[in-house]
């Protein structure tokens, strides 16, 4: 029978398409463009949905060590399967997708598979978590390296009162359908604002996230992404992408504004380059 784990339908993407020439080598140019906001969005869709997975494989098999009388509800579509090895006291747990895709709550696609490693001690306040992948697609794009989340228990400018926080070191390579080639470095810090008294009832959380990211091409190109006011992702919405916040891309000595609202769930956003005419969006897969 198929584990099933939790995850949250909140990730950012833009319903911009990606124009990009099959080696990335091409020329561009020197201003933001909706492609460029475009790449920066899909690859945070693909980070936040791996770093969902992996964040709640912990907090499910949290549930099961712990035998609570909270029944833990999973949100994992039935088309992945899990399997489960504890050896000197690490838990290993691969996620398999499958070959064909395997649809998430958020309507992003998966295939192939997700190995997750994390300690077997819940008492501990900070926790590491470590994945890796194997011919892992996110919505067509191919997607390797590696990554570290380090969750711990703190009080923040965000929440004065201790909550989960958790860090996440980045370090991977996006290969887009049409074989551009990118790398994404960065450091994102998720803070649970709402819901962590009910660790085993995810509906009722929010999260706000914080950081920075570059993204570069082999032709050379690098775009600094920072998130100058925290994005806010409300699970109750069940939307793949924030409901408010602000981020900053900047690519040569061009800026741009990214701006998801002011916490309403629909689907739109303004991107204003150069501090010119903001034009209004409709964010999608």
């Amino acid at each position: 029978m198929k584990t099933k784990i939790l995850l949250f339908g909140a990730f950012i993407a833009l319903s911009f398409f990606v124009s990009c020439s099959s080696n990335g080598n091409s020329p561009s140019t020197t201003s933001i463009t909706g492609t460029d906001a475009a790449v920066v969005s899909k690859i945070d869709a693909s980070i936040n949905d791996v770093a969902t997975i992996a964040e709640d494989q912990v907090t499910a098999q949290q549930s099961i060590t712990a035998k609570t009388s909270v029944a833990f509800k999973s949100l994992l579509p039935i088309c992945a399967t899990v399997t489960t090895v504890l050896e000197n006291g690490t838990w290993t747990r691969t996620i398999d997708f499958g070959t064909t895709g395997c649809a998430l709550p958020n309507g992003n696609i998966l295939k192939g598979k997700i190995t997750i490693s994390f300690a077997n001690d819940f008492i501990s306040s900070t926790k590491t978590i470590s994945y890796s992948f194997d011919g892992f697609y996110h919505n067509g794009n191919l997607i390797q390296g590696n990554r570290t989340i380090v969750q711990t228990l703190s009080s923040s400018t965000l929440l004065t009162a201790l909550h989960p926080v958790s860090t996440h070191t980045i370090n991977m390579t996006i290969t887009f359908a049409n074989g551009t080639v990118y790398t994404r470095t960065g450091t994102r810090v998720r803070e649970m604002i709402a819901g962590y008294d009910t660790p085993f009832i995810w509906s009722d959380n929010i999260f706000m996230e914080t950081g920075n990211s570059i993204t570069a091409r082999p032709n050379g190109d690098v775009i600094t992404a920072t998130i100058t006011t925290p994005l806010e992702f409300t699970l109750s919405c069940n939307m793949p992408f924030p409901v408010q916040g602000v981020v900053s891309i900047i690519k040569n000595t061009s800026t741009g504004v990214l701006d998801y609202g002011n916490g309403t769930c629909d689907d739109l956003a303004t991107l204003t380059v150069d501090g010119g005419a903001t034009t209004n969006i409709t964010l999608g897969k």
